[in-house]
């Protein structure tokens, strides 16, 4: 928490709420590499972190419920806050971590335009289940 103060932001509702995702990252999701950066420009302590080992860095935003965000400002979040894709044709991205006053956490994934989802299990099965079903009605 300290090392987090020390940063370039002034808002120390913003700094509680990135300690609280700090501390659900390392105990609650047992995430790896995470640390705080201060992103004076955007007056933020973003979270960089590794959903595991192997996994690339992401940018995590805690921001406290109460504020308000304009799309300009999520725009602006999310050119400043993201790391450099590794591969060119991967959209900038952050997750937006929501803290409310009793300490819930939404975490909202954002990027610059649309990104088609990864097939879910749920979906494999039903491609599965539908290529049966035809195969038995012939």
């Amino acid at each position: 928490f300290t090392e987090m103060m020390a940063l370039d932001v002034a808002d120390s509702t913003q700094v509680y709420a990135a300690f609280l995702v700090y501390l659900d990252l390392l105990e609650g999701r047992n995430w790896h590499e995470v640390r705080p950066v201060g992103v004076a420009e955007l007056q933020l302590v973003c979270l960089q972190a590794r959903a595991a080992e192997q996994e690339g860095l992401q940018v995590m935003v805690p921001v406290p419920a109460h504020v308000l965000m304009s799309p300009e400002r999520l725009r602006e979040i999310l050119q400043k806050a993201s790391l450099p894709a590794e591969d060119p044709h991967t959209p900038p991205s952050v997750t937006l971590a929501v803290v409310e006053t009793d300490s819930t956490i939404v975490y909202y994934k954002m990027t610059d335009g649309f990104v088609m989802p990864e097939a879910s299990d749920h979906q494999e099965g039903r491609k599965q289940l539908r290529k049966k079903r035809k195969k038995l009605s012939k």
